[in-house]
């Protein structure tokens, strides 16, 4: 009788916690497959719901995708609003990369603060620094291409320069 009270407990348990998995494997199974059809290749391996959103609004046209020249000579696209601003660039190049990142080597940080410092996007040679503008203002449409460029901030900015921000130290190295 013993082994019979062991077998409900099982019954009880077993089955509903196993049909679950079984259901969580079939559910992950098929989203592997879907993510792994050429036809859905811009689906990000874990979408966001606003992800998907963005390459529907792709498809129906009120949406566009923008190629961006990485520093090293390679290409990423990213999927951005008609509507959208340079922040909102900056925020779709900043996930793409990290995704990237994440999926060739495992968790890696990459200080976006001092990329963005060092750094900008430009469009036909003017470099987009108004967060807030929209990339329509500067002639940006979809399969547009943008690159990354040297940047460093002015003077009339107010903000430290490179070369400001090591003075202390150039002063270390003269010798009395």
């Amino acid at each position: 009788m013993d082994s019979s009270v062991g077998m409900k407990g099982e019954d009880n348990m077993g089955p509903g916690y196993n049909s679950s998995n079984v259901k969580k494997a079939r559910l992950h199974s098929t989203l592997a497959a879907l993510l792994d059809d050429p036809v859905l290749a811009d689906v990000p391996k874990k979408p966001t719901l606003s992800d998907v959103d963005t390459l529907i609004s792709l498809e129906l046209g009120s949406a566009m995708r923008i190629s961006v020249l990485k520093l090293d000579g390679t290409f990423i696209d990213v999927a951005v609003m008609n509507s959208a601003t340079v922040k909102d660039l900056k925020l779709a190049v900043k996930k793409k990369i990290n995704d990237m990142e994440q999926s060739r080597m495992g968790h890696r940080h990459i200080s976006w603060k001092h990329v963005w410092e060092n750094f900008c996007i430009s469009y036909h040679n003017e470099k987009l620094l108004d967060d807030n503008s929209a990339l329509q203002d500067y002639g940006i449409r979809n399969n547009s291409q943008v690159h990354f460029v040297p940047f460093v901030v002015s003077r009339a900015s107010r903000k430290h320069s490179r070369r400001k921000k090591h003075r202390f130290f150039h002063g270390l190295n003269k010798t009395a």
